[in-house]
């Protein structure tokens, strides 16, 4: 059985950049193996499947190159992004079952993609020492951003770290030391990020590593942005609600991702991440 994937780069500037992510439609009989098989052949980061579903419009499934994943920002934008290129669906908001749960995508008329996310949930804090050692930057350079490690999740559970202005590029990941960290806590990944200068036009720069997942370091992370801007409503609530974030810098393959949260005294009701995306093809897999 030969399968189509649409390849797709997600949180593009103005068409260049992003995070690419496989797309695969019609994906109601094709088996977990099956997907896995397909993602591990497209070889991004992410690949989402798309089927059908009674409740919500779609149900879609994330698989990354070694796991399933039970949400992937990126992919999703990739989907619904694709969609509305090719008129499958028009501007409006729509319903996903994800593992991470019922969530809604909504998507504008110039082809934004918004994707709700869900509500924070903070696994656990770490010390300054133990997160030094594990990405190779010394204590008390973290301890000095005032900022705490925490790892949160929106959908997938990130260790959000702050590091000084001017830190973030020269960060070397040891992708087992985060491996094996992130297996040892049951989280994903490490999101780390310096705040912009007052003057620029981003909130933060990140970076992404999820070793654990097969991803060393990826250019754009949805669901870690999200984490990221729950983060900083809770611990610099002068910066405001909505957020202007660019990953991939490092990879040479910038990205753009905002995102916006909602709040009624410090309780967080809503978190939203959007950007746009384009099609850089497709590719057949047999399976």
């Amino acid at each position: 059985m030969d399968i189509e994937v649409a390849l797709v780069n997600a949180f593009t500037v103005n068409g260049k950049g992003g995070n690419p992510a496989g797309v695969v439609f019609n994906a109601d009989r094709l088996t977990d193996a099956e997907k896995l098989k397909i993602a591990q052949v497209v070889g991004y980061s992410e690949t989402a499947f798309v089927a059908s579903d009674n409740e919500a419009d779609f149900e879609v499934s994330f698989f990354t190159t070694t796991a399933e994943v039970d949400f992937c920002g990126h992919a999703t934008l990739a989907t619904f992004s694709t969609m509305f290129q090719e008129g499958m669906l028009t501007a409006g908001t729509y319903v996903q079952r994800t593992k991470a749960g019922m969530l809604s995508v909504s998507i504008e008329p110039n082809g934004k993609v918004v994707m709700e996310q869900q509500l924070p949930e903070k696994i656990a804090g770490f010390s300054y020492q133990e997160i030094a050692h594990v990405i190779g930057i010394e204590s008390n350079i973290l301890e000095s951003t005032n900022l705490p490690i925490e790892a949160i999740s929106t959908g997938l559970a990130d260790v959000i770290i702050a590091v000084p202005h001017g830190y973030l590029d020269a960060i070397e990941p040891n992708d087992e030391r985060i491996a094996d960290f992130c297996k040892q806590h049951n989280l994903v990944g490490f999101h780390v990020f310096e705040l912009c200068e007052v003057q620029s036009k981003h909130t933060a720069s990140c970076r992404n590593f999820a070793p654990l997942f097969g991803i060393s370091e990826e250019s754009a992370t949805g669901s870690s942005c999200g984490a990221l801007a729950c983060y900083l409503t809770e611990h610099l609530a002068e910066l405001g609600s909505e957020y202007v974030f660019e990953q991939g810098r490092a990879m040479n393959c910038h990205s753009i991702i905002t995102a916006s949260v909602e709040s009624n005294n410090s309780i967080i009701n809503s978190v939203k991440v959007g950007g746009f995306a384009n099609s850089i093809g497709s590719v057949i897999v047999a399976v």
